[in-house]
């Protein structure tokens, strides 16, 4: 069986990739494995949550969850000593011992990426998405990477155009708006009028930052007392790390024995929210609003036309997601009491969503970027 090999490097680029393979097995029966180049632990060959990609070569989970470009030093010197050097010679090895067993290997993030998979001395397919011309453009370094690929793709038609006057061949797709499309038929069970999707993040400070947010969400649903929230838990993130965390903030947590929704909060007697472990996109679907902390899972929903609010403390890469997203997201001082009333305020002000709405729909795309990019890998390897 004929086989492609993705490399990711942080775990919204294994979404995307994971959200391409998807559509690879509709098409066909090439075999989709993943390195991981930033990830948690997991032995070589064994399958994660990540169906259909299939886990292959030395991997870690690192401080950073790979947030190490625009020049953020502090993250990268953790990565370092947290032996991001010896992993990284140890991923170079195995991309040169085995590339050539691949009919392709996808890169899926930045220009890192892509430089590690040219390794493997195979077609090599690069899905760009940390970059825009709307935020930071592909230098000349990038530029010259991309000329050693069969095939190119960028987030979005302004960057093509850019990368095109330099003679670069590029073609625009951002699977970000896949990603709030839901394939798989569970759903969120619990019911809210409306419903707010809860984004934390996927990284270490994903459980302090889901405390912060069901704590806005309890001041909102006081206001507006119809409002439920729906939590995404990330694969790789504790159940029991949160129950901790939401218990520190005076919230409780009731245990449900469910694997798709493992938990239940409550704010004194009222159930405001309930853990989800299933695709972004479920959720996604369901909601008026997202309270979002995350990267890929913001964009997501403002690519499916669903206002986001986040809170100062992102630094450089919250900066970033403002321009790419634009009016489709608002950025809200880190304050419980005013950012609950912000909430409510926005959740009753129908026109305004629908602009927000409107914004991100434009930014970011109509959903079907996965099948183009699925059908030119399959295409390669045949």
């Amino acid at each position: 069986m004929k086989a492609a090999l993705f490399v990711s490097n942080g775990h919204g680029e294994t979404a995307i990739a994971a959200r391409i393979a998807r559509e690879i097995e509709k098409l066909s029966d090439l075999r989709c494995d993943h390195l991981a180049l930033v990830g948690p632990s997991a032995n070589p060959g064994s399958v994660n949550s990540w169906a259909p990609l299939r886990d292959v070569g030395p991997r870690r989970k690192m401080p950073s969850g790979g947030i190490v470009a625009m020049g953020n030093v502090r993250n990268l010197a953790r990565d370092v000593v947290a032996g991001l050097g010896p992993l990284t010679i140890a991923q170079w090895r195995f991309l040169a011992r085995h590339g050539r067993d691949y009919a392709a290997v996808v890169a899926v993030g930045d220009a890192f990426a892509l430089f590690m998979a040219l390794r493997a001395h195979a077609p090599v397919i690069f899905v760009g998405t940390a970059k825009s011309v709307y935020v930071a453009p592909y230098g000349r370094l990038e530029e010259r990477l991309m000329r050693r690929t069969s095939a190119v793709f960028v987030r979005d038609a302004a960057t093509v155009q850019a990368l095109e006057t330099h003679g670069v061949r590029a073609r625009y797709a951002n699977v970000m708006a896949d990603l709030g499309v839901a394939e798989h038929p569970q759903r969120p069970a619990l019911a809210g009028d409306p419903l707010v999707a809860i984004f934390p993040g996927s990284r270490d400070d994903a459980y302090d930052q889901a405390a912060f947010l069901l704590r806005v969400l309890a001041g909102a649903q006081r206001l507006r007392p119809g409002v439920r929230g729906v939590l995404s838990v990330a694969p790789g993130l504790k159940p029991e790390k949160f129950t901790a965390a939401l218990e520190r903030a005076g919230l409780r947590v009731v245990a449900r024995g469910d694997s798709f929704e493992p938990f239940s909060v409550y704010a004194a007697a009222v159930e405001i929210a309930r853990a989800w472990t299933g695709e972004i996109g479920a959720a996604i679907e369901l909601a008026q609003l997202v309270l979002g902390q995350a990267g890929t899972a913001n964009e997501a929903a403002a690519a499916a036309g669903v206002p986001v609010i986040a809170f100062e403390g992102g630094g450089w890469y919250r900066r970033r997601q403002v321009a790419l997203l634009g009016g489709a997201l608002r950025v809200l001082a880190r304050n419980e009491q005013s950012g609950a009333r912000e909430v409510a305020a926005l959740l009753q002000d129908e026109r305004q969503r629908e602009a927000m709405a409107r914004t991100g729909r434009e930014r970011l795309g109509a959903p079907g970027a996965a099948r183009r990019i699925a059908e030119e890998i399959v295409r390669r390897c045949a």
